[in-house]
């Protein structure tokens, strides 16, 4: 055991950890003096909190952080690797240790969005009780993730990607800390930027690229040079965080930018949808309810269009579909809009899901068929290709005079 620890190599995220509150970055919305989390931190009161954000944000490190400044037992579990068994055996611990040492346990759930139900249902009778108080990690919205049982027991607190003047100091400081151990190294003055602008707030991606990138450079005299050049062949492209809760927002975002005639954002947000890997098909029926919601009868040519995308998307696949979905899109953003259609519709359902539920009037109802006319079915009814100037109502009576349409 020893020889593994004495050989193992040490990631650079992990060694530039902060060792203290006043250390950490970001979050001032957390950790800032007098703001309502570090209000409850200071009075000495542990609770149990779920900390949603992007990777790379902080979560991990503010829980460690936060064991050591209330002095708590720290245990942590990957929801990836750990069960129902895991967890009782932190918990059998944390009952000791509570017993003998009067220390609370907290335990850190990474990826806390990934347990079952049945595993989530196994952490409530401990959390009640308070013999174990839990942090966990994820980059999903709890509200579809975390079952509500659980949910109702814990903190959420929304974990914002780093802003750039922290992702810039973090990237100083883990070239800073590499050239003080390792040797110097001259470094494009473009490098920052590029890091800065690929890791779009994961602090955690963005020092593996610094380390990576300190490594990969050749030595000339003792000094290494780092290129653009070199460090644009290391970077591999980042995979768009797309989750359930992106799923949704991306989709929200594309459809009120269609909604709202801005074809640049429209397009913005298909690509980004695009990029995250999204289904084409779902883009394409995103398009097709905005062409009859939202463009409706203002221009009938964009449900067309948008019908013929789907179609195209479905024959041509991906890369190619990009463009008739393009297409679509722009066409869609600058039609005149319209929404008579879903709120006529809309309405009317409102009226019969609130009472207004009326049978046909007798001259309207079905009379092909033997003994209709003896109830009076089809009786005064006037074919209007022959009478259209005939006057006859085809409302119920008691909806006499109801508009669900603009004259």
């Amino acid at each position: 055991m020893s020889l593994f620890f004495a050989n193992r190599q040490i990631p650079l995220a992990e060694t530039l950890r902060p060792k203290t509150l006043d250390e950490f970055l970001g979050q001032n919305q957390v950790v800032e003096k007098d703001s309502p989390v570090y209000n409850l931190l200071k009075s000495g009161r542990l609770f149990s909190m779920i900390l949603w954000g992007p990777p790379g944000c902080g979560k991990t490190t503010f829980a460690r952080l936060l064991s050591k400044e209330l002095d708590c037992r720290f245990e942590e579990l990957s929801a990836v690797n750990s069960g129902i068994k895991e967890l009782r055996q932190v918990v059998t611990d944390a009952e000791i240790e509570l017993k003998t040492t009067t220390r609370k346990t907290l335990v850190f759930i990474d990826e806390i969005h990934r347990y079952s139900k049945t595993q989530q249902d196994a952490i409530l009778p401990s959390v009640e009780k308070g013999i174990i108080f839990v942090v966990g990690a994820t980059t999903e919205n709890p509200s579809f993730q975390v079952i509500p049982a659980l949910l109702s027991r814990m903190q959420v607190i929304n974990f914002k990607p780093l802003s750039d003047e922290n992702m810039l100091e973090i990237i100083r400081k883990g070239y800073k800390y590499l050239i003080s151990n390792y040797g110097k190294i001259n470094i494009d003055p473009q490098i920052g930027e590029f890091i800065l602008r690929q890791a779009s707030g994961d602090a955690r991606w963005a020092l593996n690229l610094v380390e990576a990138s300190y490594f990969a450079s050749p030595k000339e005299d003792g000094t290494r040079n780092l290129t653009l050049e070199l460090i644009e062949q290391l970077a591999q492209t980042k995979a768009v965080k797309h989750g359930v809760q992106e799923h949704y927002d991306l989709a929200s975002a594309f459809q009120k930018s269609l909604r709202g005639s801005d074809p640049d954002a429209a397009i913005y947000w298909l690509a980004k949808m695009i990029s995250a890997g999204e289904d084409p098909r779902f883009i394409a029926r995103r398009l097709i309810v905005t062409a009859s919601e939202d463009v409706g009868n203002a221009d009938p040519q964009a449900l067309n269009i948008a019908l013929n995308a789907h179609k195209a998307v479905e024959t041509l696949g991906f890369p190619e579909g990009r463009i008739p979905l393009a297409q679509a899109v722009i066409y869609i953003a600058r039609a005149k809009k319209s929404n008579e259609t879903i709120m006529a519709i809309d309405s009317a359902l409102n009226d019969i899901q609130n009472g207004k539920d009326f049978s046909p009037p007798l001259h309207l109802k079905d009379s092909h068929y033997k003994d209709a006319s003896k109830y009076g079915f089809g009786n005064d009814y006037i074919y209007s290709h022959e009478n259209p100037e005939a006057k006859q109502t085809f409302l119920p009576d008691e909806m006499k005079g109801t508009k669900y349409c603009k004259d």
